[in-house]
């Protein structure tokens, strides 16, 4: 196959998409410490909320695994997204942003898989290629995109990891059933903890 991804700087990767779909960008806690400190000496309004966490009922912390970029400023985007030069963060951009339209698909809690982002145009505009295509083509197409998706893949592995490994060490605790309710109650209640790796 000789088709090779090509971005069409079309900025779609960056806005917020109408309808029921929920644009992820995600951050991990370094990412956002970085962007956090370019949006203030910007004088940019950039605004995290918390992507997955984990309730450590042990120690009443929330730990978190991932921030995600809110997309509700006036154009809907990635603050750092402009409309003619596109991404101004370039050098900085988070794993998932290197990544796309090579995205982390989560599966549970605890699993991730490798997927690609059908609202990307170059996506929409092969999808039947794509559609059919098996790892080594994916490799091949996605030839910049794909190792930067397996180190995003790797880290969220590595974090998961070193999750289990607290609670094997009894270190946390991480109830594996739990209401609605009592997470609430926890996230409104409990200090967070940022959870990183190299």
């Amino acid at each position: 196959m000789s088709l090779k991804y090509k971005c069409r700087m079309c900025g779609t990767c960056c806005h917020e998409v109408p309808g029921d779909y929920v644009k992820r960008i995600p951050l991990y806690p370094d990412e956002a410490n970085t962007l956090i400190e370019i949006a203030k000496e910007r004088d940019i309004e950039f605004k995290i909320i918390e992507d997955l966490v984990f309730p450590d009922i042990q120690n009443e912390n929330i730990l978190i695994i991932t921030y995600r970029i809110r997309l509700d400023n006036e154009n809907q985007s990635c603050p750092f997204y402009d409309d003619c030069y596109g991404c101004t963060v370039h050098d900085n951009k988070p794993l998932a942003c290197q990544a796309y339209p090579l995205a982390l698909k989560r599966v549970d809690a605890f699993n991730f898989e490798i997927t690609i982002d059908p609202l990307c145009n170059f996506v929409t505009e092969y999808y039947n290629e794509l559609e059919s295509i098996d790892l080594e083509q994916l490799k091949e197409i996605f030839k910049e995109e794909y190792p930067k998706a397996e180190n995003f893949y790797r880290k969220n592995k590595k974090l998961i990891f070193k999750i289990r490994k607290l609670e094997a060490l009894k270190k946390i605790i991480i109830p594996r059933q739990i209401s609605l309710e009592e997470f609430n109650k926890y996230l409104q209640n409990w200090n967070r903890e940022n959870i990183s790796v190299k």
